[in-house]
């Protein structure tokens, strides 16, 4: 095997690591959720939906699917399904990302304070407990 095939198979391993991935923290992401989004949304055990839904298993999630809660004709028929790269795309600036949103949220312009967010509403099951 060549240098050059050692430092390409380095590469791609420490690409699909915890240390090549944009790992974000959960404790500042839970901070900036209680200070950003906690207003319209519930998340954990015991949440319900209130002037936005409830975040629990928003993760892996086709948007506007949550039982219960009134999500406008936009976000029902975006074909959105909350990955990380959509969530992130979506969190930065929701009417862009969705043209008819309901969502008033301005934006996360910052990329830590989206990583940190999704790490944090990524340890949530649909039920509420922490994975």
């Amino acid at each position: 095997m060549s240098w050059k095939s050692v430092c390409i198979a380095a590469a791609a391993a420490w690409a699909l690591s915890a240390a090549g991935a944009s790992a974000g923290d959960a404790a500042a992401g839970e901070t900036l959720f209680n200070q950003k989004c906690k207003t319209c949304h519930k998340i954990g055990e015991g949440a319900t939906n209130a002037v936005g839904p409830e975040l629990n298993g928003l993760i892996g999630s086709k948007a506007g699917t949550t039982e219960g809660y009134s999500f406008s004709d936009a976000l029902k028929s975006s074909g959105l399904v909350f990955d990380e790269a959509t969530f992130k795309e979506f969190i930065t600036s929701p009417k862009a990302k969705v043209p008819g949103t309901k969502m008033v949220f301005a934006g996360l312009p910052k990329e830590t304070d989206r990583d940190n967010l999704f790490a944090f509403l990524s340890q949530f099951d649909e039920k509420g407990a922490k994975k």
